[in-house]
């Protein structure tokens, strides 16, 4: 299991780094020949960012207490 990021930087370097996937993965699609699975991959990319913004923000609430 990997450790968890804390330090605020990190996250959004994280978050930063997985959206620039997305563009990447976005900007390889062609948009004539794009299928459902291309558009699946990105919409996992997505849920993915929007999944570990919540866990940051979750961890960084619990650690100002």
């Amino acid at each position: 299991m990997s450790n968890s990021i804390t330090d605020k930087n990190k996250q959004v370097n994280y978050l930063k780094e997985r959206l620039q996937i997305f563009v990447e993965v976005l900007d390889a699609i062609d948009p004539e020949t794009a299928d459902l699975e291309d558009i699946d991959r990105l919409i996992k990319i997505i849920d993915d960012v929007e999944e570990k913004m919540d866990q940051f923000h979750n961890r960084n609430e619990f650690t100002k207490e």
